[in-house]
Parts: structure tokens; sequence; C-alpha cells
């Protein structure tokens, strides 16, 4: 990993001791910060990290620790958006398996504005550049949350912005963006 950690925090790979914490970080931000908690047929990975992230060569989840707490995750997988509920044209420009989506990128917030979600970014793209058989980087974000849109923008592109459709529905803020290889 080429990228300075911020001070007095370890970002790394998530080993199987990291899964409860990492499940902890995640099913927090669904409840606290996005306010409708844990949904099955979108968070099927926070229930099976290890089968999700683990145990797959091609996928990753990183997290940043902090006096021995996980902190912040970050999740690397080898599926586009899903249709529905996204686009058609956006799961056919973004199929699986040749699109790394990056997701999970979630910072408690008592430890944001310290470089850790950049940090962990920074590295989820230097695992996709040497992992064989990706050619894009896609993500989508609830951009609801406070500072998510900014960081989104200063990293990367966006290709389509779901609030301008009412596509995902009533209160949804869903932005979607590629990130160059």
């Amino acid at each position: 990993m080429s990228q300075t950690t911020p001070r007095g925090y370890t970002v790394r790979p998530a080993t199987p001791a990291d899964v409860d914490g990492a499940r902890r970080v995640m099913l927090d931000t669904f409840y606290n910060e996005f306010g409708y908690g844990y949904v099955p047929q979108w968070h099927q990975d926070v229930v099976g990290i290890e089968g999700a992230y683990l145990d797959d060569p091609r996928h990753l989840l990183l997290v940043a620790v902090h006096d021995g707490e996980v902190v912040a995750t970050t999740g690397v997988r080898s599926q586009g958006p899903k249709y529905p509920p996204h686009p058609r044209w956006l799961a056919e420009r973004y199929p699986s398996g040749s699109t790394a989506q990056l997701v999970r990128v979630y910072v408690r917030p008592e430890h944001r504005r310290r470089g850790l979600a950049r940090t962990l970014v920074d590295a989820a793209c230097d695992f996709i550049a040497n992992t064989p058989g990706y050619e894009r980087i896609y993500l989508h974000t609830n951009v609801n949350v406070e500072g998510t849109e900014a960081f989104w923008r200063s990293a990367a592109k966006e290709v389509f912005d779901a609030r301008t459709t009412g596509e995902h529905g009533p209160g949804v803020a869903t932005v979607h963006f590629e990130i160059p290889m």
C-alpha cells in the first residue's frame, strides 16, 4: 500500500478477527446515517462478510483500526449495479466480472475529516489496478450523508444522478460515479 496512513490509524485488509467490528461500522451506518437500517436484499454482504470479501481473491475488505477498534471500512466486489433497482443502461455499462465496485466506504462520524476515506479508497484502487480482469471502477452513494457528495466529486466522475429522475423513490439520494483506472 503506497498511501500515507493517518497518524494513529492502521489501514489494512480485513482479517477474520475484524469481521464483527466491520459489521458494526456498516450496520451503524445503515441505521444512524441512512436511517433505514438493514435491508436484506441490499446488504447480504454484511451478514456474510467472510464469503463476500475474505474468501474471494478478486474481492477485498479494507479496515481502518484505531486503538484496536475498526472505525472505517471500504470494500471491493466484482459486481456491477443491479437492474432493478438501478437503470438497465447502468447495469449494462458496468457489467459484473469486469467492473470493480467500491462498496461500504464508511467512516465512524468521530473519525471523519482525518483522511481515512481517501486512504481507504486509494488502497482499494491500488488493489483493483493490480487485480487482473477489472476494466472499470464504479460506485454509488447516498449523498444525504454530510460530506459524501463533495468527497466523491473530488475523487470520481458522476455518471448518473438518480435524484433528478426520482428513479429510486422519494427521499433516496443516490448518485452513481466512476473512478478512472
